[in-house]
């Protein structure tokens, strides 16, 4: 009797093996599925960056350049204002990112710490201007920039994205997580509003500051729209734009097209997964000194 119920429960726990294995296996295929579908639009991009025009529809299609073909990236970089482009776009996304994180954080601060008569108004005014659609805000923001006489100037592409409060309401939200004991403890000591904010405040935000920075580089690098209306010199393209007028004028050469999407990654890429690391770090060690 004993052997029997010893062997029932050897069975009933291979039995649970299995069926945790074929659990895992679904879970691992699903995934290796999903990654499949993310990834194949990117390499299909980076193979057809390698191929030369006839190869990119040669069929059966070549899962591998072998060997690369290089032209495209060559006259990307040589016969166009790519690298114009580039600079133009990271200059403007680097300008807005910097200047924003600065006044979004002091901006937080304020409506989180210090109290003022309608204080709660200006939360709930900025909340109601984030549903204020772009489109209904091009036409008036043109004639302001317009009126100023900013058109086709860097102040065009930077002043007005600092309007946005997207970051103003996120800083608010994570200053508001830190206790009031560290600001009441700072004020006996005399320190000033501007102090706390520098030396107590900020350096606990960090990961919002961070996040907030992904954000707005993210969105500056990609803006298409306002770089559009805002600039009409040469000079003063963005990389969405210089793309798509490359696209426009240049005739449909698939292999530059794609050569210009690699390369537009690459930077944006790389701020991102930077600052991802800063993130994961910098919250890993805040939960080990909590």
């Amino acid at each position: 009797m004993v052997d029997l119920t010893q062997h029932t429960a050897e069975q009933h726990a291979r039995i649970r093996v299995r069926q945790r294995r074929r659990r895992e296996f679904g879970r691992h295929l699903a995934l290796g599925l999903i990654a499949f579908i993310l990834v194949a639009p990117f390499y299909y991009v980076l193979l057809a960056s390698l191929k030369d025009s006839t190869e990119i529809f040669s069929y059966p299609p070549k899962l591998l350049p072998i060997p690369p073909y290089f032209g495209n990236y060559r006259d990307l970089l040589w016969n166009t204002g790519f690298l114009r482009w580039m600079f133009n776009t990271l200059f403007v996304a680097t300008s807005v990112t910097v200047l924003k994180v600065f006044l979004d954080s002091m901006a937080g601060y304020a409506l989180a710490k210090i109290e003022f008569t309608g204080r709660r108004l200006v939360f709930l005014l900025m909340i109601v201007l984030l549903m204020v659609p772009i489109g209904a805000l091009i036409v008036p923001l043109w004639s302001i920039v317009s009126s100023l006489g900013l058109i086709n100037t860097y102040w065009a592409l930077i002043l007005p994205p600092l309007a946005n409060p997207l970051g103003a309401i996120l800083m608010r939200q994570f200053i508001l997580g830190l206790p009031r004991d560290l600001e009441n403890a700072a004020r006996l000591d005399g320190l000033s509003e501007f102090a706390i904010y520098w030396r107590i405040v900020l350096p606990l935000i960090k990961p919002g500051l961070v996040v907030l920075a992904v954000i707005i580089f993210t969105e500056q690098f990609m803006s298409f729209t306002w770089p559009l209306i805002a600039t009409t010199s040469d000079e003063l393209q963005v990389l969405t734009v210089g793309i798509a007028a490359l696209r426009a004028h240049g005739g449909a050469n698939y292999g530059l097209w794609s050569a210009s999407a690699v390369m537009s990654l690459v930077p944006i890429g790389v701020f991102f997964f930077v600052l991802q690391r800063q993130f994961l770090a910098r919250s890993l060690a805040g939960a080990l000194k909590q």
